[in-house]
């Protein structure tokens, strides 16, 4: 009997025991479960689970060696929005009022200077996440690993999760469509991002860990 771990959250699947609560039976195997079957913790689907390997059944890999800088640019008016719109967060947690209002401010002026953008299509945003879980995000812990910066890490962690889940979604959207928001709700969670899909948010971010009141509900237009 195997065991799978969703790379999320950290649940894991336990062929031997199943899920009884959830109608799956003690010994029913991993290829088993419906192709549609998510998390029960944050909603992520199969894809998202990784077999549990035996430690020290294979070498760790090796970090891949990060290729050259690219040149400081300027960031333009969208970045600077949302660069200034988590400074604004940082501050409110470190309860700076006067400098979380500030940013805000700054945020909000360079929203309203950001140019109209034609709708993406959903190719186009999953090749984006891709990109990020599979060169960019790999770069960043390669620097942050040789670095030793702990705090750096483990912000990536949080990232990483948070974008998976978000390539997660995505991927389901992309083959439900319109069905697979019907007769639920869409939460984010306000201190690290997690997305949540269901009718209430989770007593606990499976991401971050904070309560289920940090998470706010994502109105439809």
């Amino acid at each position: 009997m195997n065991k799978y771990v969703c790379m999320i959250c950290g649940f894991t699947y336990d062929e031997a025991v199943g899920i009884p609560k959830a109608g799956i039976a003690a010994g029913t195997k991993w290829e088993d479960l419906p192709e549609n079957w998510v998390c029960p913790l944050c909603g992520a689907a199969k894809s998202d689970f990784k077999k549990q390997e035996i430690p020290g059944a294979a070498a760790s890999e090796a970090l891949p060696t990060p290729e050259a800088e690219d040149e400081l640019r300027e960031l333009n008016m969208g970045e600077l929005s949302a660069l200034c719109s988590n400074l604004a967060r940082g501050c409110e947690k470190q309860y700076l009022a006067e400098e979380s209002a500030l940013f805000t401010e700054l945020s909000e002026y360079f929203k309203k200077m950001t140019p109209a953008q034609d709708p993406a299509s959903y190719e186009a945003l999953l090749d984006l996440v891709q990109r990020d879980l599979n060169q960019d995000m790999v770069h960043a812990n390669t620097v942050a690993a040789a670095e030793a910066d702990r705090g750096a890490r483990r912000v990536l962690v949080w990232n990483e999760k948070v974008t998976r889940i978000l390539n997660s979604i995505l991927g389901r959207y992309q083959k439900e469509g319109d069905a697979f928001l019907e007769h639920t709700n869409v939460y984010v969670c306000e201190t690290c991002g997690f997305l949540y899909i269901g009718e209430e948010p989770p007593a606990l971010c499976p991401v971050c860990k904070v309560p289920s009141w940090k998470f706010t509900k994502v109105e439809r237009r």
